[in-house]
């Protein structure tokens, strides 16, 4: 079955800004959420739907390359590998056989050091805490430098070699007719050196699994949808580079036992707040009139 477009699933149009597409996702996430649906797969495959969607056109990259090439430019097993193919997929592609037409390849810096991945980790808080604004500790999976090679993936007292195959560069040239083409060399993977005697803590990886512990300061005024992010504590690079990023999306709980004209007017209390830069001064006022209109929640 075909993806339905992402506009379409959140009811927007294709120019629509960053607060209309926050309203859009906000209603269709209270409406379908599982907790108000239990039991309700329709309602629960609505919902993935509807967080798809806004995970897409709430990242400027991803809608643009959703706008110029649909799904296969967001999907990765449709070739758009996520990042669509205006970034570094696309240069990935072509952009070697396009620099050996007029000359100039890149030479080794393919084979360079690599930043490591973002990780994506979902902040989940109750309504005081996204109104008031909270410091939360939380743990997550990661990848980080093995401390007994330092991250090199080889021995103690050994290093990596450089790679027979590519030397060094962390690619390989391929005359196919009159064209000349580069690919990232299959031996070292890219990284133009080799693990001969490898470390026995990270079997050559550079990289262990640990869970980290973490703090994360939660500015007041928050909503689901909303994203924090923590530079530098995603996963360790491989053999080099800078550590990626920890994004954490946030999803504030909304209690489940409300009328529908109390949770209008809680809409309406939090499209109060909407294109409000800075919610922490209107934040109180927000939580006060919400405990004034529903009591104690």
């Amino acid at each position: 079955m075909s993806k339905r477009d992402y506009y379409e699933v959140l009811g927007v149009e294709r120019g629509a800004s960053e607060s209309d597409l926050k309203k859009a996702y906000r209603r269709l996430a209270m409406k379908y959420h599982p907790d108000r649906n239990p039991g309700d797969k329709e309602s629960e495959d609505k919902f993935k739907e509807a967080n798809e969607a806004y995970e897409v056109l709430s990242d400027a990259s991803k809608r643009a390359a959703f706008d110029q090439y649909g799904h296969a430019g967001v999907d990765p097993s449709m070739g758009g590998g996520g990042a669509g193919f205006g970034g570094a997929n696309f240069s990935d592609i072509f952009g070697d056989v396009f620099s050996d037409f007029f000359g100039g390849g890149r030479g080794g810096c393919r084979g360079g050091a690599q930043r490591g991945s973002d990780l994506r980790y979902t902040l989940e808080l109750n309504l005081e805490e996204a109104v008031r604004g909270t410091t939360v500790s939380i743990r997550v999976p990661t990848l980080v430098n093995c401390q007994p090679c330092d991250g090199s993936g080889a021995k103690k007292g050994s290093t990596p070699s450089t790679c027979p195959t590519c030397g060094g560069i962390g690619q390989v040239r391929m005359q196919q007719g009159f064209f000349s083409v580069q690919q990232t060399c299959p031996r070292c993977h890219g990284q133009g050196k080799i693990i001969t005697d490898p470390c026995a803590s990270c079997h050559g990886e550079g990289r262990v699994e640990e869970y980290k512990t973490l703090s994360v300061k939660v500015p007041a005024g928050v909503d689901t949808g909303d994203r924090i992010r923590l530079s530098g504590e995603g996963e360790a690079p491989v053999r080099g580079g800078g550590a990626g990023d920890l994004l954490c999306r946030v999803a504030v709980e909304t209690p489940v036992n409300l009328s529908r004209r109390q949770r209008e007017l809680l809409e309406e209390l939090r499209d109060s707040l909407e294109g409000d830069s800075s919610h922490s001064p209107k934040a109180s006022g927000w939580f006060d009139g919400v405990k004034r209109f529903f009591g104690d929640l």
